[in-house]
């Protein structure tokens, strides 16, 4: 049976790594499908994605196709000093959805799932707010309400690890949850929370960023798309989306406007970390396409 796995990985660059990863994968007869790759001077770090299929036979009884090539590539990432992952296509990452009171970005990735249009599966939603409890059921998916409550907000963030931890959870999806995540929460998942932020980073944070936006007579607007980490909206960028607009635009002209690129940014950031095509590289990532 032939199976579909993507290797992703990073390393100091020097000669050979591309050589020690085809002949690896030729001398196991896999047929390399799509290979991408990419040298940071400034850093002297070396960025490879390669997608490839492999027949299981002759494997060890017992042992998974992906495990036996996982073992024998831990040798060659030893040599080369490698951050790797290796993924099994067959296998969908898990994602749990967390929303506020806005809900067009929870409407959007939910409909994306249930056409299949990404590689995953909303494995629950969770809201501080009761409002998407009809939207998470019509598309099959666990609705979780777990207020900000008296017992404050360390309660209510260890109840959602121990959701993350109980449904197998592979990356928590921001989608315009506006509570402030814990340094404690987020270093717990490092490199598996990922938000949208209703501008082009750092610009117009805090409430109403659309009026500061309109009030300034700004002539694009923007979203971004990133990893959540300690220090507030400075993660990791992965994506971002902007629009034209001018003098005749209202401040609820740019709301909507908002609305429609928050989604799509948000949706092509998930869909990338989704089919494993980012690798963190410090504050910066590099996203193959």
């Amino acid at each position: 049976m032939t199976s579909q796995f993507v290797l992703t990985l990073s390393c100091p660059d020097r000669l050979g790594i591309v050589y020690a990863v085809s002949g690896f994968l030729t001398r196991r007869n896999a047929n390399i499908e799509d290979s991408q790759q990419f040298s940071e001077h400034g850093s002297g770090r070396f960025f490879m994605r390669v997608e490839f299929s492999a027949d299981g036979a002759g494997q060890g009884e017992g042992a998974t196709l992906r495990d036996e090539l996982a073992v024998g590539f831990a040798e060659i990432a030893r040599e080369f000093d490698m951050d790797w992952r290796l993924h099994d296509r067959a296998v969908k990452p898990r994602v749990l959805i967390m929303a506020s009171k806005q809900g067009h970005c929870l409407n959007d990735l939910l409909y994306r799932f249930r056409i299949g249009a990404l590689h995953g599966e909303a494995a629950a939603v969770v809201s501080n707010h009761p409002d998407w409890a009809d939207l998470a059921a019509s598309s099959g998916v666990p609705f979780h309400y777990l207020p900000v409550g008296k017992e404050g907000k360390a309660t209510q963030e260890q109840q959602v690890l121990d959701l993350v931890e109980a449904e197998r959870i592979d990356v928590v999806v921001l989608a315009r949850y506006m509570q402030i995540l814990s340094s404690e929460f987020c270093a717990k998942l490092p490199g598996r929370i990922i938000n949208i932020h209703h501008s082009f980073l750092p610009s117009f944070k805090g409430a109403k960023p659309y009026h500061q936006a309109h009030a300034r007579g700004v002539k694009l607007i923007g979203a971004t798309c990133h990893y959540v980490t300690a220090d507030l909206d400075e993660g990791p960028i992965i994506d971002q989306e902007v629009a034209r607009v001018d003098h005749a635009h209202s401040p609820d002209e740019l709301v909507a406007a908002g609305r429609d690129l928050e989604s799509t940014c948000l949706a092509r950031g998930l869909a990338a970390h989704l089919d494993d095509r980012i690798l963190l590289n410090g504050h910066k990532t590099v996203v193959f396409r």
